[in-house]
Parts: structure tokens; C-alpha cells; sequence
């Protein structure tokens, strides 16, 4: 491993001159300085000899090593990322070198980025939002953002979730800065249902779990009719919401059939008016979590055994953890406005 060369400070270049010069003492010879300061002789020559020519002793202008890239390219660099934040660093690397001439190696790449502020964060899996249902999702926050809890607390929320046996990661990184998490280009876009063992249609209140039903066949809108027809007005009875309360589903194309319009008719359901692509807004995906928690604390081996920790899950489910959801309305509603109908933290 080779020695690590140090520099001489200016006050010891210093003490050098002051003893070749010489004082009350007289002056010193470059052997009886190196011996008396502990620096070698050649150094001491080469300060000496530096002195004489230029009458300097401080270091000069422009030394150590040059930058590989000028501002003006290194704003290009940042560029870049903003324009493609999934870019590897060797990905960058190679266009800087194809742009610029100059090679470079990924670690000066990451150095700029870090200097920026853009650091190498995973993508956050979040529903792709297309404008228009940005604009609903804005639209539905600003008219319910000042709901009082009561009326949250008649609503009946619902949903279909499916829960794996075995998962995949599907990790994607993104150079981003700090608070850039839930821009559109720094996603990891998703759909609902990304496989699994177990479907299951359920609902609740803020008073609690209503009733939960296993999906055994290919879910249609004529399926999901019978499934509201067993269990929504069942369950608002147990939970004592009331003959007025409200029932709330996503905009699943068998949610919204011509039928099940006709359905909720009849049935006098009086349905909640909800934007599309808004998992965010509804408490339920966090109880499905809260559920997924639950029945993973030892490993699954069967379909039998996730359905059966699924229904213990789903019953012992306490009223604190569904008051504290649907608690949570209000602030899901300023976080969409905030994000002006874009993806939230929810």
C-alpha cells in the first residue's frame, strides 16, 4: 500500500525561512533545519529553492486536481435524472460520456447527484392516476373535507382484496430528492390485484368489522350482487348504523353495471359517490393491512390455512383499530387536495 503524502503547512514553511534567513541566531543551514524542525532535507531544499524564485511560501493558485465536470455539465447531469429518475448511475455515466466526451466512472455520478440533493430511493408502489380522475379525486376532497364524524361514521365501507401465499418484492429504484416520493415519475405504478390464493369481499364501520365473504368463483356483477344482497344490509344491522347509512365501493366496472345500479335501487342502498383510482381515500385498504399483519406473524403453508387466519383476523378485529380509521377521513381529504388529486401517503 503506498504512503499517503502530506503537505507542509504554511506556518512550518515558514519557520524554514525564518531559520535559513537567520535572526539574533544567524541563519541555519538546510541539514541543521531539517534536523531541528524533523523535515526531510529535500523538502526543505525545495521550500528554500520555491522561496528564492518566486519570494512566496503559500500554496499557489488552481493546484490539486481539476473538477472532470464544469457546472454547466453538471447541471446537464441533474437534468438527466429529473427527466429520467429510473437511470442507473452507470446508465447516466454512459450518456454523460456520449454528450460530453469525457468518461467517468458511476461513484462521480452519484457524488453530483448527492451534492444536489438526489439521493437512490426505491419507488413507492402507487395506482397510476390519470388527470381526469385526478381532477374527480380533488373534486370529491374539497366537497367532503368538512363532513362532520358523523357522517363518516354512517358510511359502510367495502372492498375485494386478494392475499398471497407467496409475494414478490418487484423493488424499482429512483433517484429522487427528499420530499419528491409521490411524484408521478418517482412510482412504481400497481394494479389491485397482483396475484395470490385467497379472495375475500368485506366490510366495515367505524364501530367495527361487518360481515366478511371468501370469493370462490370469477367475480362478475351478477357475484357481486348476491354478495351485497348477504351481507351489506346484515351488516349495517349488526353495527347498528341505521336504515340510513351510506354504502361506499371503488369504481370496479361490476360495481358500476347498469344491474347492480338496478340492484342498489330496489334494495333502497343509497351508495356513496366515489372518485375512481382512490384506494388512498378508503380506510379499508389500511384494514386489509392491519389484516395481512395479522396472519403473517407465523408462515402460511395452504390456502385452508390463509383462509382460516383470515376469518380469525377479520372477527377479532378490535373497534380501536376501525374508529381510528375512519377517524382519519379529514386528513385523507386535505392530503388529496394537497397533492392536487395526485397520490398520497394513504
Amino acid at each position: 500500500m503506498s504512503k499517503v503524502r502530506t503537505e507542509t503547512t504554511v506556518a512550518e514553511r515558514a519557520r524554514i525561512i525564518d531559520a535559513w534567513e537567520g535572526g539574533e541566531n544567524g541563519s541555519k543551514t538546510l541539514k541543521e533545519i531539517s534536523e531541528i524542525l524533523k523535515i526531510k532535507y529535500t523538502t526543505v531544499w525545495k521550500i528554500i529553492d520555491r522561496y528564492k524564485k518566486s519570494n512566496s511560501i503559500g500554496n499557489k493558485a488552481g493546484r490539486g486536481r481539476k473538477q472532470t465536470f464544469t457546472d454547466r455539465e453538471k447541471r446537464s447531469i441533474v437534468k438527466f435524472v429529473k427527466i429520467n429518475p429510473r437511470s442507473s448511475a452507470v446508465d447516466i455515466s454512459n450518456a454523460t460520456e456520449t454528450a460530453t466526451g469525457k468518461k467517468t466512472s458511476p461513484k462521480t455520478i452519484r457524488r453530483i447527484l448527492n451534492s444536489n440533493g438526489y439521493k437512490n430511493f426505491r419507488a413507492k408502489r402507487k395506482p397510476f392516476i390519470s388527470k381526469t380522475n385526478m381532477k374527480k379525486r380533488l373534486k370529491f376532497a374539497k366537497e367532503h373535507l368538512n363532513k362532520d364524524q358523523a357522517f363518516w361514521d354512517k358510511v359502510l365501507w367495502s372492498d375485494e382484496s386478494k392475499f398471497n401465499i407467496f409475494g414478490s418484492d418487484g423493488r424499482i429504484k429512483v433517484w429522487r430528492k427528499k420530499k419528491e416520493a409521490l411524484k408521478m415519475k418517482n412510482l412504481n405504478p400497481t394494479v389491485k390485484h397482483g396475484g395470490g390464493s385467497a379472495m375475500v369481499w368485506g366490510c366495515f364501520s367505524s364501530s367495527g368489522p361487518g360481515k366478511m365473504e371468501f370469493v370462490e368463483t370469477t367475480m362478475n356483477q351478477h357475484v357481486y350482487q348476491g354478495i351485497i344482497d348477504r351481507n351489506v344490509k346484515s351488516s349495517a344491522a349488526k353495527l347498528k348504523l341505521g336504515r340510513r347509512f351510506i354504502f361506499q365501493q371503488d369504481k370496479d366496472p361490476k360495481h358500476t353495471a347498469k344491474s347492480t345500479w338496478a340492484f342498489f335501487k330496489t334494495q333502497k342502498i343509497t351508495v356513496l359517490d366515489w372518485p375512481p383510482q382512490s384506494p388512498d381515500l378508503n380506510p379499508i385498504e389500511h384494514l386489509w393491512d392491519h389484516i395481512e399483519r395479522e396472519i403473517r406473524k407465523t408462515p402460511i403453508s395452504n390456502k385452508n390455512e390463509v383462509k382460516r387466519r383470515l376469518s380469525e383476523a377479520w372477527e377479532t378485529t378490535p373497534p380501536e383499530v376501525t374508529t381510528t380509521l375512519v377517524n382519519s377521513m379529514r386528513s385523507r381529504c386535505i392530503a388529496v387536495i394537497e397533492a392536487k388529486g395526485g397520490p398520497t401517503r394513504y
